[in-house]
């Protein structure tokens, strides 16, 4: 059983860790104080569910710090996961009132949330936020189109490659050849290989065959230490741009 959620103290935007990443990344101070007027944090522990598919959502979130899981569940319990939500990403959507995935904590979470009527209201008239809104949606359907890729092309090596890739973009690490760069891993082993539709036994022999071929250094079981990411995102079949090759 999951233990319950819990309503953390509030932050000033200012001093917010994902002011700059977020949807409120391009307002101005005006819409900033709106935002902010609306606004409420709440924290969830690890393994509890944000969200289930179907389910009538009363806000719009932010992901302030922490990991989530976003998956489909069949009729027969097969379960496929469809993305990660990382700080800075959203969940719900304007206009629609329900949830269309499963949204799992995979480690204590805390989100930036907004009462979902509120938020609709303010995108009417606030230029900014919905630009802003505008081009995460479109970034989130190119990642959901580079992860087709992954799960239905790629072998069990390029998987996860392409998965430590992904992740040091998305936490805003080094991206270019010849450098190195540290990353922090959000999942457990199991978690990975839950995500990348592997058996946790192979996800391991692929993490410790990328250590031994010089790739990634493992400084303990949350953090890697990648070598030369440029090496990294040709085993991923990344042409450098910031998709995979097809």
């Amino acid at each position: 059983m999951c233990r319950m959620s819990r309503f953390s103290p509030i932050v000033s935007c200012s001093e917010c860790p994902i002011r700059h990443s977020a949807v409120c990344a391009e307002c101005d101070p005006d819409e900033l104080a709106r935002l902010s007027a609306i606004k409420s944090y709440r924290s969830f522990p690890a393994g509890t569910m944000l969200a289930e598919a179907g389910e009538r959502l009363t806000h719009f979130s932010s992901i302030l710090s922490g990991c989530a899981s976003m998956s489909r569940t069949l009729e027969d319990g097969r379960r496929q996961n469809v993305g990660l939500l990382l700080p800075s990403d959203y969940l719900g959507r304007p206009g629609r009132a329900e949830s269309a995935f499963d949204v799992e904590a995979v480690s204590d979470v805390t989100v930036c949330r907004f009462e979902r009527a509120a938020f609709e209201a303010l995108l009417r008239d606030t230029p900014h936020v919905a630009s802003r809104l505008l081009t995460m949606t479109l970034d989130e359907l190119d990642a959901a189109r580079d992860w087709a890729v992954v799960l239905g092309r790629m072998t069990a090596r390029e998987k996860v490659a392409a998965f430590l890739v992904s992740l040091v973009r998305r936490q805003g690490g080094v991206a270019r050849p010849g450098r190195g760069s540290l990353l922090h891993l959000p999942l457990s082993r199991e978690a990975i290989a839950d995500h990348l539709g592997l058996t946790i036994e192979t996800t391991s022999r692929q993490i410790t065959a990328l250590r031994k071929d010089g790739l990634i250094e493992l400084l303990s079981n949350r953090e890697i230490r990648i070598a030369d990411f440029g090496a990294l995102a040709m085993e991923a079949g990344d042409d450098g741009d910031g998709g995979p090759i097809v």
